[in-house]
């Protein structure tokens, strides 16, 4: 098996740049966001749906930035 109908998209969360990226595999939708300046990880999501996971990613990953405090800015 490999990974179908990838895609990636830059979107503003809580204050923070985060770059959302999902695909298909098998028959799950897999969804990740990460913080664009380090590339680190936020959250990982699994779902139905494309809509699903991207969803369940977007309120987890707005949950944890917005508890994130930005020093020196």
């Amino acid at each position: 098996m490999k990974a179908e109908e990838y895609a990636t998209r830059e979107l503003e969360l809580a204050g923070w740049k985060a770059k959302l990226t999902s695909y298909k595999f098998g028959d799950t939708w897999h969804c990740s966001v990460d913080n664009v300046s380090p590339g680190a990880v936020v959250c990982r999501t699994e779902g139905k749906t494309r809509e699903d996971a991207e969803s369940a990613a977007i309120e987890k990953a707005t949950k944890y930035l917005a508890q994130t405090r930005k020093v020196g800015v």
